[in-house]
């Protein structure tokens, strides 16, 4: 629109002169011709110069004022849109000129990049040569470019970068050399963590179901060939394959109640459950198996109840894991105990807090931040005697999780092993409407 507007204002002067000759001529007849006053014929003679102009300058129904404000309201537009376009675009973004000198940027840039200013150059702020090459590339060749590269200070993360040419002049858009470029930054560090967690999940699972099949396999073929008319040793493989097929079912139980609750663990469960029964259930359950390794299951309940929102399957899972996993590698302390209490502010109570200790060999500290890893174990040869999966931990992570909750270790060499749940408890009015009145069984 501008050129249109510089275009007209060329061609309505090149014709001035025609209009004064036109205007001059004019003058001079009315006076010597129709013997009117000098005043009128001048008059006259610019009317027409001004008619001139009018006719000639209009572009399209505009004056040239007119035009000339709309032009300059849009270069202002342009401006801010480029500025508000950068602003809402949610990743990384930073604007640079052909020297590779940052002209404008995005918050999320500024986040990523703390020392990034405008007017700087690229390289003060990004210290990662591959990136700068490929901005190179994208100004040289015209054509967006791609690349991955890792920071490996202060921690390792992976980004993605994405340089591409942005045109604004005319000789740029006849892909001549860009104005500028475009510089947008994707973090995969995550998507790279997943891909790891993914690969390394596959293989441990895969690791864990092989030796216990590979051992069934060992044992049928021994059966039907050397130890076939040999009754005990028949009887002693078959003990053996039967554990190995316990394990392989505990792992394949394990990794489905874990795919399961992953599922749905962005959904809170929205039930009421009282954790004091609950425990109770659970003590009731394995107190028979503890007592078989001499190990003994106490209850130590500061309230009467606690009530909190939950699923009952899940948390009964959870709190399984963990006491059974304190009878197995604590119970050379004898005993496992299991607290329950309330804990709040200004005397009002907000959450259940729920601790399965023993007091056993302990953890050493090292280990205490991977144990809710999967597949992780402090002692691979001792948790596989012992018929763990190392899926355990990780279940009831995902179980705290869901139920928006926090999970504590904590351990002394030689003292045991603690491990706190901390659940936020209902509220009265949602407790009350969840308890069917006098002990009637809820609808």
């Amino acid at each position: 629109m501008t050129e249109e507007i510089d275009r007209n204002w060329r061609e309505g002067w090149a014709g001035r002169w025609f209009l004064y000759a036109c205007a001059l001529t004019l003058a001079a007849t009315l006076i010597f011709g129709a013997g009117l006053s000098w005043p009128f014929a001048l008059g006259a003679g610019l009317t027409v110069v001004l008619a001139g102009f009018v006719v000639r300058l209009r572009p399209k129904g505009r004056a040239p004022l007119e035009e000339t404000l709309l032009a300059r309201r849009a270069a202002r537009l342009t401006d801010l849109t480029v500025e508000g376009l950068m602003a809402a675009m949610p990743v990384p973004a930073v604007l640079l000129d052909p020297k590779l000198v940052v002209r404008t940027h995005n918050a999320a840039a500024t986040r990523l990049l703390p020392g990034l200013r405008r007017g700087e150059p690229l390289m003060l702020f990004l210290r990662a040569p591959e990136v700068v090459d490929v901005v190179r590339r994208a100004l040289a060749a015209n054509t967006p470019q791609v690349i991955d590269y890792q920071e490996r200070v202060p921690v390792a993360r992976w980004f993605g970068v994405d340089a591409v040419p942005v045109a604004i002049t005319s000789e740029a858009r006849d892909g001549v050399r860009p104005d500028y470029i475009l510089m947008v930054l994707r973090d995969l560090t995550e998507e790279r963590r997943l891909e790891r967690l993914r690969a390394d999940f596959v293989a441990n699972a895969s690791h864990e179901l092989r030796t216990p099949l590979a051992s069934v396999l060992g044992f049928i073929e021994t059966i039907q060939g050397p130890a076939r008319n040999d009754p005990a040793a028949r009887d002693r493989f078959l003990d053996i394959m039967l554990t190995q097929a316990r394990r392989m079912s505990r792992l394949i139980d394990d990794l489905l109640s874990l795919s399961r609750v992953e599922l749905n663990e962005h959904v809170r469960p929205t039930e009421i459950v009282d954790l004091v029964s609950l425990i109770a259930q659970l003590r009731d359950t394995l107190v028979q198996g503890a007592a078989d390794q001499g190990v003994t299951i106490e209850i130590a309940a500061a309230e009467a109840a606690l009530r909190v929102r939950g699923d009952a399957d899940e948390l009964f899972r959870l709190f399984e894991n963990l006491v059974q996993n304190a009878v197995k590698y604590g119970g050379a302390g004898g005993r496992v105990v299991v607290s329950l209490d309330a804990e709040g502010r200004d005397g009002r109570p907000t959450e259940a807090v729920v601790t399965v200790r023993d007091f056993g060999p302990g953890i050493p500290a090292e280990h205490l931040p991977r144990l809710t890893e999967r597949f992780y174990r402090v002692d691979v040869a001792s948790s596989r005697d012992k018929g763990g999966t190392g899926l355990g931990l990780a279940l009831v992570k995902h179980i705290v999780n869901r139920h928006r909750g926090k999970l504590s270790i904590a351990s002394t060499p030689g003292e045991g092993a603690a491990f706190t749940v901390r659940l936020e408890l209902a509220s009265d009015e949602t407790a009350a409407a969840a308890t069917p009145p006098d002990g009637a069984a809820p609808v």
